[in-house]
């Protein structure tokens, strides 16, 4: 009897024990009460990916007591091509994706004006004027299908170029990439043949000579190696020859389905103070790849202000070109101009 009582009392604390194992096991499980999906087009060594979305996303599952979880996928992990992105995360294939406005080429008409040549002073302030811009005129049109985290730019465009450009005319007959819709329509007004392509295939398109040169800025040059694949690079001081737009966004959905309190952590950590932070990062990660560049003794071209103002007369043609287009389709292009350049002087 006594034996069989001891038994009894063992099974009793396994199974108490088994009790407190199996809820600390619930309980975790249950502090764990959202995952998120992040997809993005850039390698995960790349600086947008280190140096602004990881921060951004381990700052999110710290605040939310590990409530959120954010998993992270780089170079386009869960499929598609990087204009895909925004569509991805309207219909929920992912919760959250970084890209470029201009990879869908007219769907998002009013954030071109950020981009067009020699209206940038820098990333931090435009990319502050961006978002209040949004604000004002495309939350509820251009992005009504998700929820924006932030919008930015980048730090000032430099031409990569396997031959020297420096004058105007140095740019006939070669085969540029430009990132979006309005550059496009600049270096082929400069006289360029472009070709537009995401980032990602810039390395092969160089090494293949389907491309002589690429415009991109000074912080994505070291991973895609393109300080490597040509050996000059051509910039303008002052406003920089041209800017990209991109775009940081949610779903819309899966936003709405959070309580309060992890949508009050995501409204935190967005808006127009991350968007400036995003964009001054983005710049002060240019100097980093410019001064490999150097080391390797690659040809740094400083256009002098005289050269730099017939760049600036040559691209006038696109800019008015932009604007009438803008006006044809009753979006104030020339209003657009004019709030953009209010934004960034404040």
């Amino acid at each position: 009897m006594i034996r069989l009582n001891r038994q009894v009392a063992k099974l009793a604390a396994a199974a108490a024990v088994s009790a407190v194992a199996l809820a600390g096991s619930v309980s975790g499980s249950l502090a764990q009460e959202v995952t998120l999906r992040l997809h993005q087009f850039l390698p995960a060594q790349a600086n947008v990916p280190k140096h602004v979305l990881d921060p951004w996303a381990d700052k999110i599952e710290a605040e939310s007591g590990g409530r959120i979880k954010i998993e992270r996928y780089p170079a386009m992990q869960l499929g598609g091509k990087p204009p895909e992105l925004i569509d991805q995360v309207v219909d929920g294939v992912v919760d959250i994706v970084w890209t470029v406005a201009g990879y869908t080429p007219g769907r998002f008409p009013r954030t071109e004006v950020f981009e067009l040549p020699f209206t940038m002073t820098d990333a931090e302030t435009m990319s502050r004027a961006y978002w209040k811009l949004a604000e004002e005129t495309m939350m509820d049109q251009d992005f009504a299908p998700f929820k924006p985290l932030a919008l930015w730019v980048h730090g000032p465009g430099v031409i990569h170029s396997s031959k020297p450009i420096t004058a105007l005319g140095d740019l006939n007959g070669v085969k540029l990439r430009a990132p979006t819709r309005v550059t496009n329509k600049l270096f082929s007004n400069l006289g360029a043949t472009t070709i537009g392509m995401p980032v990602p295939a810039i390395p092969e398109a160089l090494s293949k000579g389907v491309v002589d040169a690429t415009v991109i800025p000074w912080e994505v040059v070291g991973a895609l190696k393109v300080n490597e694949l040509v050996k000059n690079h051509t910039e303008f001081p002052g406003n920089a020859i041209y800017t990209t737009a991109f775009i940081f966004a949610m779903n819309k959905d899966k936003y709405e389905s959070l309580p309060d309190d992890l949508k009050a952590i995501i409204d935190a950590n967005s808006g127009e103070e991350f968007s400036a932070l995003a964009g001054k990062t983005m710049q002060a990660d240019d100097a980093g790849p410019r001064a490999a560049a150097v080391e390797m003794g690659n040809n740094i071209i400083t256009l002098t202000p005289e050269q730099v103002a017939e760049w600036q007369a040559a691209a006038q043609s696109t800019i008015d070109e932009w604007t009438a287009e803008m006006d044809g389709k009753g979006l104030d292009g020339t209003g657009l101009r004019k709030r953009a350049a209010e934004l960034m002087a404040n």
